[in-house]
This record gives C-alpha cells, sequence and structure tokens, in this order.
C-alpha cells in the first residue's frame, strides 16, 4: 500500500489511524487526511508538520460538489500512480432516541455524512482506485496493496444484532452504509478493487462516548493488522475490527 485517504481525521479513529500510519517503519508515500476546519485539528497539523507525507484536505463533505478538490489534491501528488486505499472513516451520529423523539433534520444528516457522502466520495475517486489497481497487475488478488474502499460502519448498523431498538438516525444510515459496500464490492470486483464495511468496536471517542471498553489505540492496531490480511474472500463483507464475520 503506497497511498491512502482517510476521511474525518480531526479527533478519534481517523486521527488514530494517521497517527499509527505515520509511526509505521515502511511508511507510505501519501497519507491524505480530511477534516472539516483544519485551524481546529491541532494534532494533526502537528503530525502533518512532522511528516512530509501527510497531506490535510480541508473539507466538508456533506457538500459533495467539493469533492473534485479531493480528487485534484490526490492527482498531483500520486502522480500517476492512482490511489490504494479510500477509508470512509467520517460519520455523526446524534444521542439515542427513541421512535417519539428523532427528528426529521437528524435521519437527514446522517444519510448525508454516513451514506451518500461515502458513496459519492467513492464515485469521484474511482479513475484514482482503477489507477492503481492496473499498477499492480503483479498482484493478482484483492488486497489494501492493490486497491480497496473500506467503509467504517457500526454493529449497530447491523438488522440482525439489533436487540435494543433506538438510534434511528445512526443505525438506519449505517446499515444503508453496509448495504451500499456490497454493492460496490459486485460493481467493483473486476475493476480489481476489493470493498469491506469495518466495525471499529465501541472506542472511548467522541461519537463513542466515555463509557466504551477500547481505546483508539487499541481499535486502530487491530484494524490496521485486519486491512492487510484482507484477500478477495472478504470483498462484500461486514467485518470487526479483528477481522470476525458480523451478521448483516
Amino acid at each position: 500500500m503506497k497511498s491512502i485517504l482517510i476521511t474525518g481525521c480531526n479527533r478519534g479513529l481517523g486521527l488514530g489511524l494517521v497517527k499509527h500510519l505515520a509511526g509505521m517503519s515502511r511508511p507510505l508515500d501519501n497519507i491524505f487526511a480530511t477534516c472539516r476546519d483544519a485551524s481546529k485539528a491541532t494534532e494533526l497539523r502537528a503530525l502533518a508538520d512532522k511528516s512530509s507525507n501527510i497531506h490535510i484536505i480541508e473539507i466538508d463533505l456533506a457538500y459533495t460538489d467539493s469533492y473534485k478538490k479531493i480528487v485534484d489534491t490526490i492527482n498531483d501528488q500520486v502522480r500517476g500512480n492512482g490511489l490504494n486505499v479510500l477509508f470512509n472513516n467520517a460519520g455523526i451520529s446524534s444521542k439515542f432516541t427513541r421512535l417519539g423523539l428523532v427528528k426529521k433534520q437528524q435521519m437527514t444528516d446522517a444519510f448525508i455524512v454516513n451514506t451518500v457522502a461515502p458513496i459519492m466520495l467513492t464515485k469521484a475517486l474511482l479513475p484514482l482506485l482503477k489507477t492503481a489497481a492496473k499498477k499492480a497487475e503483479d498482484t493478482a488478488e484483492l488486497s489494501v496493496r492493490k486497491a480497496a474502499v473500506i467503509n467504517m460502519t457500526s454493529v449497530l448498523g447491523s438488522i440482525a444484532e439489533n436487540n435494543d431498538g433506538g438510534f434511528y438516525p445512526y443505525r438506519c444510515s449505517k446499515a444503508a452504509l453496509n448495504a451500499a459496500t456490497k454493492s460496490m464490492s459486485i460493481d467493483l470486483r473486476a475493476d480489481g478493487i476489493l470493498v469491506a464495511c469495518l466495525h471499529p468496536g465501541w472506542v472511548r471517542t467522541d461519537l463513542g462516548g466515555n463509557n466504551a471498553p477500547m481505546d483508539v489505540d487499541s481499535s486502530v492496531s487491530h484494524i490496521l493488522d485486519t486491512l492487510n490480511s484482507l484477500t478477495e474472500k472478504h470483498t462484500g463483507c461486514f467485518l470487526q475490527y479483528d477481522g470476525k464475520i458480523l451478521p448483516w
């Protein structure tokens, strides 16, 4: 894997992924990291100041018409080599709500960020992903070393595992992202692009809350190990951070 784009890197799992990748003994050529407001992404900017391979892209992913900025930034850096991995990490969640309290705007906002944005960004970056897959023709089997789209989902998006109800905006938008992941895996297989959705565990982040049992570093370490182990048999799968297959 020579290049990766990770969305939502100002804090939490996105920032954790950038930190771990920046600290690898064999660093990637390019790590592209998006955030909505670079002036508030203090830790991310500090990492970029130390590592010339980290490129910050300031963008609000809700505005899908602005994705050309991302495409152009990546094109300028990879110089014809394409993009190996798109990691759709950015996501939002409203607080737990029962049916009587859920609001239309909560539903709309969640679908725009958690479902629509990953689909439209994948569409925008498809030429770069296809280029990376072609450049890795010596790697016949699907993998992150060739080309991959990883969608950060949640076990809360599992219909089979829903035993508590509530969380309408988050559950529904993540279940829809899971469905999109399956379709992408079918549509992009012939192009040599692996597609999977990944549950990071219940992690102590702004989204996961302080009661979560897992810290960011533990989750990210498992996630990166799992990414590197993905093969053709994993495309179209709903995976946990440690590689366990989850029920839809």
